[in-house]
């Protein structure tokens, strides 16, 4: 459900799901992982680009799966094999249609990100008696002014490419249809430094980001589990009414 191809030195992983919206199953965060380990091992590929097919980036975890404690987190590599170990080498999503709730997560994981301008992104999970655990409320309020992170998280509700490039979280709009080229046209602009010095430089930056994240990070895990959270009646409700196609009746939850 991924496919993979070589454009010159760079790794383009398409996720290939389009009846589904490119929801995440565990399989597909599995081959994921393998991917990155590809990315990794091989010199001769110096950057990686995620992206979706049929006009999608992602819909996030799979419910069908994730009502039955299935969850799209590889053993490697955690979250939709990379949120917890992204490769080495730098790592750009391009970004179609929408990329909500995980799917936005692991674009958020990426080192850079491209979009469509009409593309939408968000974590809607609140709206589904859900929480955004791969990410989003950890990285949201750093990357993003707080009132929009708040807005954007407890609402539910997706933000524009434009807006997001405003705010400095995504680094080119590309017209519809384009993303996938401006993202490899910016990849090979990349690649086309020492690969020694692009390496450190990433790691670096990251390691940064992940000194300001950290602490969030161990916050949302003593708060909150897959395996909890799954057990509240509002996330069985939710997924119930995802599944069904029908609005949640949140009356049948307790508190």
């Amino acid at each position: 459900m991924i496919e993979t191809r070589t454009h010159r030195d760079v790794l383009v992983v398409t996720l290939n799901r389009p009846l589904a919206r490119n929801a995440f199953t565990l399989a597909m965060a599995r081959d994921v992982a393998a991917a990155m380990d590809r990315l990794d091992g091989e010199p001769g590929l110096r950057v990686g680009v995620i992206t979706g097919s049929e006009g999608y980036f992602c819909a996030g975890q799979d419910l069908a799966e994730g009502g039955k404690g299935v969850f799209a987190r590889s053993e490697t590599r955690g979250w939709f094999g990379v949120v917890g170990r992204p490769p080495h080498k730098p790592l750009i999503a391009a970004v179609e249609g929408f990329a909500l709730a995980g799917g936005f997560e692991l674009a958020l994981a990426c080192d850079l990100i491209v979009c469509a301008r009409d593309a939408r992104l968000g974590v809607p999970e609140v709206r589904s008696g859900m929480v955004a655990l791969a990410g989003g409320l950890v990285t949201l309020p750093l990357a993003l002014p707080f009132a929009t992170a708040s807005e954007l998280a407890l609402t539910g509700d997706p933000m524009t490419a434009e807006l997001a490039l405003h705010h400095g979280l995504i680094t080119r709009l590309a017209e519809p249809g384009e993303a996938l080229e401006e993202a490899l046209s910016l990849a090979a602009r990349i690649a086309s430094n020492p690969p020694e010095a692009v390496r450190h430089t990433t790691a670096v930056l990251r390691a940064t980001r992940a000194s300001v994240e950290g602490p969030g990070w161990m916050l949302q895990a003593r708060r909150t589990s897959t395996d909890e959270l799954r057990l509240t009646s509002e996330f069985q409700e939710g997924t119930a009414a995802f599944l069904e196609k029908r609005q949640p009746r949140w009356s049948r939850c307790t508190v």
